[in-house]
């Protein structure tokens, strides 16, 4: 048997910086419907698409993206950035990309006195590209989706 991809095999490039994430999500909503003609299917329509990162990061690693709004002159000033998520567990390999990530602080702290574990900090972003998402270089939108949108 292979080995397989887990989270520990995945590294999160963000402005350039492998940047360790103690958790990190990427979702979709694709708003695309199925048609009918009197209440049966025919077909689909395609609809509207969005997308958000979620990072959960140590604060080591929070100070990092600090770094960035510093540059910026604040948090809000952060310009959206490219991020690749990969992993490479040997005989498994996963690439996600994802355009255009604008930055939102959720939660900035979450302290539990009673605990022992590090302190957290969530970091939402926004996807605002029309390149959007590639996966393992294939792009989510089609050419027809992004149509005048991209060069």
């Amino acid at each position: 048997m292979s080995k397989r991809l887990s989270g520990m095999n995945f590294d999160v490039d963000i402005f350039g910086t492998v940047i360790h994430v103690e958790k990190a999500s990427v979702s979709i909503s694709d708003d695309s419907a199925v048609s009918t003609t009197r209440g049966v299917p025919d077909g689909h329509t395609d609809g509207a698409v969005s997308a958000d990162v979620e990072y959960e990061l140590d604060t080591k690693n929070f100070k990092l993206l600090g770094e960035a709004a510093r540059s910026a002159g604040s948090w809000r000033g952060i310009e959206p950035h490219d991020c690749m998520f990969y992993g490479n567990a040997g005989g498994e390999e996963l690439t996600i990309e994802v355009f255009g990530v604008k930055l939102l602080l959720e939660s900035i702290l979450d302290v539990d006195p009673s605990s022992s574990d590090k302190t957290k900090h969530k970091v939402k972003g926004l996807v605002t590209s029309p390149d959007f998402i590639h996966i393992d270089g294939v792009p989510y939108l089609s050419k027809e989706d992004t149509r005048d949108l991209v060069g």
